[in-house]
């Protein structure tokens, strides 16, 4: 509930204009992507299923509950679910346009953490969302060379060239790890110019939407940002006007564009980071359309 109350409030400032910048510190890699996906899953139910659901739980509540004692969600229910899809209602629009968000994901330099960070940062990149930029957080200064910690530094220095390599062209920023915990205004303070430096934390750094359709040689293609996945991890098919993307454990429902709709997959691929999917006109309807009149 805290993700939807969130969303719930982000919408609400966007409707009233009452805002300058909207940040919201997200938690760990899990509770984030369940927040991303709210939109799109609460859509995709709205559009697909509820009414049905609703027209079946109204017919067959009354001799379920009769005959069987069976509960079944009464029309109240429905009613607070339509509530909160109207008041969402333009959220996922916002949240996948790079001009109005952007994603800033926090790792430090460390095998196992990074590991996550990639994985986050390609589910991000699943559900639309745009990554401007990668903080590596927690560096050790130079004082830490030599003695103990010279291991380490010398395993967080080959950390960060990684994450600079594998993260391009997206920005990575540097944190330096600080002498005592960063708490209090001063601190923030010190945190923030140690971060953005003259930089205007406000400001967009990468705009690149995830996801693009075109025109290539008489077929559509999909193009979709997938960075760190191979083909043999990615599931897909086409389901009426979406394209069902799966990675793992997190599914995303893609709207086709009209002129789309009708084209079925005749091809597909990760190369370079990103997942192509090539779409044409199905052979039935091809053969139709050339045939001569009889």
């Amino acid at each position: 509930m805290e993700e939807v109350s969130s969303l719930l409030y982000v919408n609400q400032y966007i409707r009233e204009k009452s805002f300058d910048v909207i940040l919201l510190d997200c938690a760990p890699t899990g509770e984030s992507l369940r927040f991303v996906s709210i939109p799109t899953t609460l859509e995709w139910y709205m559009s697909k299923i509820f009414k049905l659901e609703r027209r079946v739980a109204k017919m067959v509540r009354p001799m379920l509950s009769t005959f069987a004692g069976v509960p079944l969600p009464q029309e109240q229910y429905f009613e607070n679910l339509q509530s909160l899809y109207q008041k969402l209602s333009g959220v996922d629009k916002l949240l996948a346009d790079p001009k109005v968000t952007t994603v800033r994901v926090v790792t430090n330099p460390e095998k196992v953490v990074f590991k996550e960070t990639q994985r986050a940062f390609t589910y991000f990149c699943l559900y639309g969302l745009t990554v401007d930029a990668v903080i590596v957080n927690r560096i050790l200064p130079p004082e830490a060379q030599g003695g103990f910690f010279s291991t380490w530094k010398e395993t967080q220095e080959r950390w960060v060239d990684n994450v600079e390599e594998f993260f391009a062209p997206v920005p990575v920023w540097r944190v330096p790890m600080f002498d005592d915990e960063v708490l209090g205004v001063g601190r923030l303070k010190a945190l923030g110019r140690a971060l953005y430096g003259a930089r205007d934390p406000a400001k967009r750094y990468f705009e690149e939407a995830p996801y693009r359709f075109r025109k290539v040689n008489g077929n559509y293609e999909l193009r979709l940002r997938l960075p760190f996945v191979t083909s043999e991890e990615v599931d897909l098919y086409k389901k009426l006007d979406e394209m069902v993307v799966r990675v793992g454990g997190y599914k995303r429902h893609i709207g086709l564009p009209q002129r789309m709709a009708h084209c079925e997959p005749i091809g597909a691929r990760v190369k370079g980071g990103e997942l192509l999917v090539v779409l044409g006109r199905n052979h039935a309807e091809t053969e139709s359309q050339a045939a001569p009149p009889a």
